[in-house]
């Protein structure tokens, strides 16, 4: 009877060695092999390169071939300083020589003959660019074009066969996945930090211009002052967007930083370099988010589009049939949830280009065609140089019954002010140009003649609708 309990437990235990090792062999064995055959082929959910490096993932790729192609941007102005009277009296200090300011921030090459973009900010108000590669070379660099509304510039410097970032695709980013902020700043060559894309289409506030755009990509990868400009790669080491702005208390980087996505650089930098000037082409509407709160006020159903709170008359969205209270929810196929997201579509195109807009109206969805116009209301190309490019403004004839009431017998009217000269000297929307450098202005074909043939100062003088005379001086 021992005996045989003895063969039977030996027998169990046989068996159960082979049903040991045939587990083993189906769910390691196998797996094994399946693993193997996974990592000798492209994965189905990624964009990336196949993972080599046993789970990590590796930058060294994409940061070597973008560093030399991010440079150092310094700027320096003239500051003037003006004579103070009490100064004199006590130390004699009758005058004193105009005092440079220096500025720095970052550019990424985008071609090979020396085309370098970087912010506005970083340059505007300069006297002289200079741009320091990232070995060593330096070179002075021009300003080819600016854009306040988007806070994009480009600048060029005279070499050849230079390092390059070329152009990715910021529409394929998506939240979670890997970038390289890769800058450089002051005197200390290149930086590279990683982060993750934690946010698109950001609306930020931050650019002071009446016509913004912003659509910022939000990052965690470390940012500070001085990396203005630079460039945020993917893994591939491909540009989908240029660091522009942080969100700190103290000044330096705190954990979010944001970028300028490419599909907008891609745009105004073809602009400045065929035209000068960005082609700016635009809706004709006031707009605002479908939040909940909108929602309950006019009685929508899905918070989804973007709300049209206003038309600009003789706007291109009016002309199209387009009217207050439509909810926009798609452009040319791309669908758009916030302002920021709407204006970012619209700007990739230029002035009498045809859009197709999709829209929900008393909960029916209907489509129209839009032909955009540019700033001046009308469809024609922008010329750098023109005088309302140089202003900055729309400018209208007025009638003979407000000059009547304001007591002149001519001038015209500001309607509109954009980045220019107007605004920058502080004009107002509303202010009639009588008089440029002494000449009579009764025509809006006269202002143009008048100031398209300045090559120096300019002085204006006008008045505003509450009767204030007012005068304003500038250079061209």
């Amino acid at each position: 009877m021992k005996n045989r309990q003895i063969l039977i437990s030996l027998l169990i235990a046989i068996v159960g060695g082979f049903v040991a090792v045939f587990a083993y062999s189906v769910f390691f064995g196998k797996n094994e092999r399946i693993i193997t055959a996974t990592v000798k082929q492209p994965v189905g959910f990624t964009r990336f390169k196949p993972d080599t490096n046993r789970g990590y993932i590796d930058f060294t790729y994409a940061a070597e071939k973008t560093i030399h192609a991010v440079v150092n941007v310094k700027t320096q102005m003239v500051r003037e300083t003006y004579r103070n009277p009490i100064l004199e009296f006590f130390y004699g200090d009758s005058y004193k020589n105009p005092e440079p300011v220096v500025g720095f921030g970052s550019g990424v090459i985008i071609s090979a003959d020396g085309y370098i973009v970087t912010n506005n900010h970083v340059v505007d108000n300069s006297d002289e660019v200079f741009v320091t590669l990232n070995d060593k070379r330096e070179y002075e660099a021009k300003v080819i074009g600016t854009d306040p509304s988007t806070d994009l510039a480009l600048i060029k410097i005279d070499a050849d066969e230079l390092f390059y970032i070329p152009y990715g695709n910021s529409d394929e980013l998506m939240v979670g996945e890997w970038v390289l902020a890769v800058g450089n700043p002051f005197t200390i060559t290149s930086t590279v930090t990683a982060g993750i894309v934690s946010a698109k289409g950001k609306n930020l506030g931050i650019i002071q211009d009446r016509y913004r755009i912003e659509s910022f990509i939000q990052t965690d990868a470390a940012v500070n002052r001085g990396n203005s400009g630079g460039a945020l790669v993917n893994t591939k080491g491909e540009l989908v967007g240029i660091n522009t702005a942080i969100i700190s208390p103290s000044g330096a980087y705190a954990g979010i930083s944001f970028a300028i996505p490419v599909s907008i650089v891609k745009k105004v930098i073809a602009d400045l370099i065929e035209f000068g000037v960005v082609q700016r082409a635009i809706l004709g509407v006031s707009i605002q988010e479908v939040d909940a709160e909108l929602a309950k006020e006019k009685n929508i159903n899905v918070l989804e589009g973007v709300y049209v709170s206003e038309l600009r008359d003789g706007g291109a969205a009016r002309d199209a049939g387009i009217l207050e209270g439509d909810i926009i929810l798609q452009v040319d196929g791309v669908k758009v949830n916030s302002p920021s997201e709407l204006t970012e579509q619209i700007n990739r195109y230029r002035p009498g280009d045809k859009v197709n807009v999709i829209l929900k109206r008393k909960n029916k969805t209907k489509q129209f065609n839009v032909v955009l116009r540019n700033l001046q209301g009308d469809t024609k190309i922008v010329k750098s140089g023109s005088y309302d490019t140089i202003l900055g403004a729309k400018i209208v004839e007025i009638d003979d019954d407000e000059k009547k009431s304001l007591g002149i017998k001519y001038g015209v009217k500001i309607t509109e002010l954009t980045a220019g000269k107007l605004r920058a000297e502080g004009v107002k929307e509303g202010f009639i140009i009588t008089q440029i450098n002494n000449k009579p202005v009764y025509s809006v074909e006269d202002l143009k003649k008048i100031v398209e043939n300045i090559k120096g100062g300019v002085y204006i003088k006008g008045i505003y609708p509450n009767g204030v005379i007012a005068y304003y001086a500038f250079g061209m």
